[in-house]
């Protein structure tokens, strides 16, 4: 029998309702150092970061906010024009966000969303969003992606302009408490292989998922547009594996996979009922834990990774 070594996260998990709630209430005194409607914008950040860009880019645009671009650090087009870069950065150390910022300094205001105030991303910045009630002890992010996605998606709901089919937070919320108490499925526990999809806004959440059983677990996972799908992935489909779509999966998706002899999951689609995409994105950092914690893992501290990579002569 395992022994369950995953302590922090599990609890950083499980704190997510509370966390979201109280990035709405705090909402007000950072209006100002968030993308105004109409601006051009770019979001940064790296790893699971990144990933959350991803969604916030395509809500707002989605939304009719103004055109948003999300990249990673490493990545960005300099040689673009925009009127704001926003950068997520948990710890506030990572070099290639601090190394980035500093390039940009004047030529479009920046605005940092991180988790630790007392650190170099606050100097780096023009402006900065600290969400320290949402900082994490595990190396592996969970509640401070989320809680920043959620900050940024009841920013773009308060300018009344949700994409079509998109929740509310406070119905995110309610969502998110669901998916804590909803038990874990036994298929899911033992699969071998797990790919993650999603569309528009839900596709970073679909990264982040993989990202998510990979580092926690080291488990065999892949991530995709969900139309994409049919496009080679299926190939690895089979008796064992594992389809999990955030939000609904496209007609005629989950008949392809079940002759494959797969699973399909899809929280609009299974016994739980209809789950927001992010509250859904709990039951896979759940899955996660659990899945570590079978293979006797630390999910806290798994393998090869720190909670900043901070490179060459930068102090953390």
């Amino acid at each position: 029998m395992s022994t369950t070594r995953s302590s922090f996260i599990t609890a950083e998990i499980a704190s997510q309702p509370v966390c979201w709630s109280r990035a709405v209430e705090a909402l007000p005194q950072h209006t100002s150092a968030l993308p105004r409607p109409g601006e051009r914008v770019a979001v940064v950040g790296c790893g699971t970061s990144w990933f959350m860009a991803q969604s916030y880019a395509a809500l707002r645009e989605s939304g009719g906010h103004g055109e948003t671009d999300a990249f990673a650090a490493s990545e960005f087009p300099e040689e673009r024009g925009y009127d704001r870069i926003l950068a997520i950065t948990r710890s506030g150390t990572t070099t290639e966000v601090l190394e980035l910022l500093d390039r940009v300094r004047g030529l479009a205001p920046t605005t940092a969303i991180t988790a630790a105030p007392a650190t170099p991303v606050t100097k780096a910045a023009d402006a900065v969003v600290v969400l320290d009630f949402a900082d994490e002890e595990s190396v592996v992010q969970t509640r401070f992606a989320t809680t920043a996605l959620v900050l940024l998606r009841a920013h773009v709901e308060s300018g009344g302009m949700l994409p079509a089919g998109v929740r509310t937070v406070a119905e995110a919320v309610e969502d998110a408490r669901r998916a804590l108490a909803e038990p874990l499925a036994p298929a899911w526990l033992c699969a071998g292989q797990i790919t993650f999809l999603g569309a528009g806004w839900t596709y970073g959440l679909a990264l982040e998922a993989a990202l998510k059983m990979r580092e926690a677990a080291g488990a065999w996972t892949e991530a995709y547009p969900a139309m994409e799908y049919r496009h080679g992935p299926i190939s690895v489909a089979g008796p064992g594996r594992l389809v999990w779509g955030f939000g609904s999966l496209p007609a005629g998706l989950v008949d392809d996979i079940e002759q494959t002899g797969g699973t399909a999951v899809a929280a609009s689609q299974d016994a739980a009922g209809d789950l927001d995409p992010l509250a859904d994105l709990i039951r896979t950092q759940r899955l996660a834990v659990a899945t570590a914690d079978a293979r006797g893992l630390d999910a806290d501290r798994p393998r090869n990774l720190t909670r900043s990579v901070v490179l060459g002569a930068r102090d953390a």
